[in-house]
């Protein structure tokens, strides 16, 4: 753990790529229904995969699962975690191991080319870039018309009111007994402070819909984290851009 917050955040996450897995569920209520209904609202079909953040390659396996004969790129900074999501995609999806392509890059230093992709996904990564609307403008043009965009992050709240809610709740649910120990909370708090940068769900909404995205939506929330599904139009002619909004799960 890194008591300071001055540590990278591939390094801070590269330190404890073996206990990753352990911490992020004590750390994280709901995360595993979090991941399946990120799962549940991927389009039914994806031939080229872009993940945002493999951390030990959770949801690394899942969409390998969904999408038999994909080509997936998987992008992480820490190179730890990278070795750790490679050889379970390759214990568990062999034949997709042998097609994916594991980038060791922070998101905003990455090149994409032009409709390179039909999905790109994340899971409770993108907290840490600070301009959101640059890297949302970088994956529309990466994305080939009629592709999606889904992702699970930490949110602000709408209001400060709401977010000191919702951070209480989480701080409760880390210390309730069997969670994190106050070294881990002292750990994780410090490097929310250096390194996150959260942004609620309505900034979200503008700066997708300002990048080009449409049929915006919050299909899951629960406090702090919630997922969003975003579309690329297919062309001009097709949907019209949209800003709809279900009541969160």
């Amino acid at each position: 753990m890194d008591p300071t917050g001055k540590k990278t955040a591939s390094e801070y996450f590269g330190g404890m790529a073996d206990a990753y897995d352990s911490l992020i569920r004590r750390a994280v209520p709901r995360y595993a229904e979090m991941t399946a209904r990120l799962v549940d609202y991927l389009p039914p079909r994806a031939e080229r995969v872009l993940e945002l953040g493999s951390g030990t390659g959770n949801l690394t396996l899942e969409l390998a699962r969904r999408y038999p004969g994909a080509r997936l790129t998987t992008v992480e900074a820490s190179p730890e975690m990278i070795a750790v999501a490679r050889a379970r995609l390759e214990a568990a999806h062999p034949e997709e191991a042998s097609r994916a392509t594991f980038v060791t890059s922070r998101f905003e230093d990455l090149t994409l080319e032009p409709a390179s992709f039909d999905l790109a996904a994340s899971c409770i990564s993108l907290h840490h870039v600070r301009d959101k609307g640059a890297l949302f403008r970088a994956l529309h043009a990466a994305l080939a018309p009629g592709g999606a965009f889904r992702f699970a992050d930490q949110l602000r709240g709408g209001t400060g009111a709401i977010h000191d809610v919702n951070w209480a709740r989480w701080l409760e649910f880390c210390r309730a007994p069997g969670g994190c120990s106050e070294d881990e909370v002292r750990s994780l708090l410090d490097h929310a402070a250096a390194h996150d940068h959260y942004a609620p769900l309505d900034e979200h909404f503008r700066l997708l819909e300002e990048a080009g995205f449409s049929s915006l939506d919050c299909v899951w929330r629960n406090w702090i984290w919630g997922i969003v599904t975003a579309e690329k139009v297919r062309s001009r002619g097709g949907a019209l851009r949209s800003r709809e909004r279900s009541t969160p799960r």
